[in-house]
C-alpha cells in the first residue's frame, strides 16, 4: 500500500521541523512526505531542502502563494503531486509518535476513512520544546504522564492503545470532530468526491465538510483513537473572521445531497514523479 503523508503548513518552521522529525523517525518508512505550504515565506522552504539532503524518505515542498487562510487549496496542491494510495493528513503543528504511520496503515479498510485525535500540549511546554528542539516523539508514556500531572499536556490517556474491534465502526456516519491535523483516507475516495472544497476561505469547516461528503458517498468513519494520537503544539488562536461565512457553507452541504466539492481537486493537475 503506497502511502503519502501530507503536512499542512504556514509560516512557522520550527513547528514544521518537529512533525518532519518525528515522521523521520517513523518505524514503517514505506511513505512519501509531501509538505502542502500556503504561502509560507523562504524559511520555510529553506528547512525542507535542508532536511531533504539525507532525510529517509522522499520529502517534497508544495507551495502555493499566500492569499490568505486556503488550508483546502493548499491540500488540493499536494493530494495532486502524491503518489499514494492512501494518504495521512497532518497538520503542521502536530507532531506524529513514531508508530503514526503503521498505525494508520494498520487501520486502513476499504470503504472507510480513519479520524485520529490530539493531545494539547501547553503554551509553556510548547515554547519549551521548540526552543530546545526537544525530541517530542521520542518521550515514552511515564514521561507523558509526567508531563499531565504538571499541566503541561490536556490528557494522558489518548497515549495508550486498546484492542480493537467493532467499537471502532460503531460511528460511521459522524462527521462531528473530524479534523484534517489526524486523519487518513483512501486517494480513490477523496478523488471521487473532488477533494477539499476550496469555496472555505479563513479558518474552520474545510475538514468538517470533507468528512460529510465522504459520509455521504458511503465511506464510513473509523475511530483512531487509543492507536494514531498526535501532540498539538500550542499556538494563538487564528483569525475566525470569516468563521460564520463557513458555518454558512457548512450547513448549506448538510442540507443538499452534494457529494463533489465545486470548487476543488480536479483543478490540479498530477505530476509524475
Amino acid at each position: 500500500m503506497k502511502t503519502s503523508v501530507i503536512v499542512t503548513t504556514y509560516n512557522r518552521p520550527d513547528a514544521l521541523q518537529a512533525v518532519l522529525r518525528g515522521l523521520a523517525a517513523q518505524i514503517d518508512q514505506a511513505f512519501e512526505v509531501l509538505v502542502a505550504d500556503d504561502g509560507s515565506t523562504p524559511d520555510t522552504a529553506q528547512l525542507i531542502q535542508t532536511l531533504a539532503r539525507d532525510y529517509p524518505v522522499p520529502l517534497h515542498h508544495v507551495w502555493q502563494e499566500d492569499q490568505g487562510f486556503r488550508a483546502g487549496a493548499a491540500r488540493n496542491r499536494a493530494c495532486a503531486q502524491a503518489t499514494g494510495d492512501y494518504w495521512i493528513f497532518l497538520d503542521g503543528d502536530c507532531v506524529p509518535l513514531p508508530d503514526l504511520v503503521s498505525e494508520h496503515k494498520r487501520l486502513a479498510q476499504p470503504g472507510c476513512f480513519v479520524a485520529g485525535n490530539r493531545i494539547l500540549m501547553s503554551d509553556a511546554f510548547t515554547r519549551q520544546a521548540l526552543a530546545h528542539q526537544l525530541p517530542l516523539h521520542t518521550r515514552h508514556r511515564g514521561q507523558w504522564l509526567v508531563d499531565r500531572l504538571l499541566g503541561r499536556i490536556n490528557r494522558w490517556l489518548p497515549l495508550l492503545h486498546v484492542a480493537d474491534g467493532a467499537w471502532r465502526l460503531r460511528s460511521p456516519a459522524r462527521w462531528q470532530g473530524a479534523r484534517t491535523c489526524n486523519l487518513a483516507v483512501w486517494r480513490d475516495d477523496c478523488v471521487a468526491i473532488n477533494g477539499f472544497d476550496e469555496s472555505y476561505a479563513g479558518w474552520g469547516h474545510e475538514d468538517a465538510d470533507l468528512a460529510v461528503r465522504l459520509i455521504r458517498r458511503g465511506v464510513r468513519r473509523k475511530d483512531g483513537r487509543f492507536a494514531t494520537a498526535v501532540l498539538h503544539l500550542w499556538h494563538q488562536e487564528s483569525d475566525r473572521s470569516r468563521l460564520q461565512d463557513n458555518v454558512q457553507r457548512l450547513q448549506d452541504i448538510l442540507s443538499s445531497g452534494r457529494i463533489q466539492a465545486q470548487q476543488g481537486l480536479n483543478q490540479y493537475a498530477r505530476t509524475a514523479r
